[in-house]
């Protein structure tokens, strides 16, 4: 890097300037390329909690939030259904996910 520094500085000024922004649109360019890109993982999840048995065990934890939420002191917490939820998601996306991965 030190080196390409170094002939830029020797070099024509006019080339430093026809080479500045032709490297300024490379980078927009890959910039733009990284934006694009999109994860499968989020999109097999979104799908996978409109199946039957994820929306099934998303009540169960809306359900118990909703009840834990209205009371002013409780011991009870939603951790299974959270985990329910987790897991019948999670299984679901298992079968999907790989079909994309390349």
């Amino acid at each position: 890097m030190v080196f390409e520094r170094k002939m830029l500085t020797y070099g024509d000024p006019e080339d430093e300037e026809e080479d500045a922004p032709a490297e300024e649109e490379e980078e927009e360019e890959e910039e733009e390329e990284e934006e694009d890109m999109v994860d499968p993982l989020d999109a097999i999840r979104t799908k996978c909690e409109q199946t039957e048995h994820c929306v099934h065990t998303k009540e169960r934890l809306e359900t118990c939030e909703a009840r834990v939420g209205s009371r002013s002191s409780t011991d009870e917490e939603c951790t299974e259904e959270l985990f329910d939820f987790l897991h019948a998601r999670d299984h679901c996306v298992a079968h999907k996910l790989f079909h994309n991965v390349k």
